[in-house]
């Protein structure tokens, strides 16, 4: 009997161990939040595909957004393709021994310009800091999980 419950707690904490680790990355669903208004913009899915990582939108949230939106201001193969389903991550790897994702590129498709990227999961994983940079210069966004 001892044995049988020592197995279970054990499979338990390693279920609990995987499960915080999968929130320390930033594979998930995440809301864009406004940095006016406080609201979420669109919502972004991040997928690993053998360990580079790549985000879509899946969703405009934004009140009265058209559904329909294209991404008008791209330059490359992104040019005119519809805003829902659009890769605005892209080649996002993990730093050796951090948690960090690095080396990748991020689209603002509200202006057509890509940027070095740099992605930091926060706060057990709940939240997500977006740094786009070129060069010397950068900004910082703070993305809620929602998955």
């Amino acid at each position: 009997m001892k044995n049988a419950l020592r197995s279970t707690l054990l499979a338990a904490g390693l279920l609990l161990a995987g499960s915080a680790w999968a929130q320390m990355s930033p594979v998930g669903t995440w809301h864009t939040i406004d940095e006016q208004t406080n609201q979420p913009r669109t919502e972004v899915v991040i997928s690993d595909n053998a360990g580079v990582l790549t985000g879509r939108i899946t969703r405009l949230l934004r009140p009265g957004a058209d559904p329909a939106a294209r991404c008008t201001a791209c330059t490359d193969d992104r040019k005119d393709q519809p805003m829902v389903g659009l890769e605005i991550i892209r080649g996002a790897r993990q730093a050796e021994g951090r948690t960090v994702w690095e080396s990748g590129r991020i689209l603002d498709p509200e202006d057509g310009r890509t940027y070095t990227l740099r992605l930091t999961p926060i706060e057990a994983g709940r939240k997500l800091q977006v740094r786009g940079s070129i060069g010397p210069f950068g900004r910082t966004q703070t993305w809620v999980r929602v998955q």
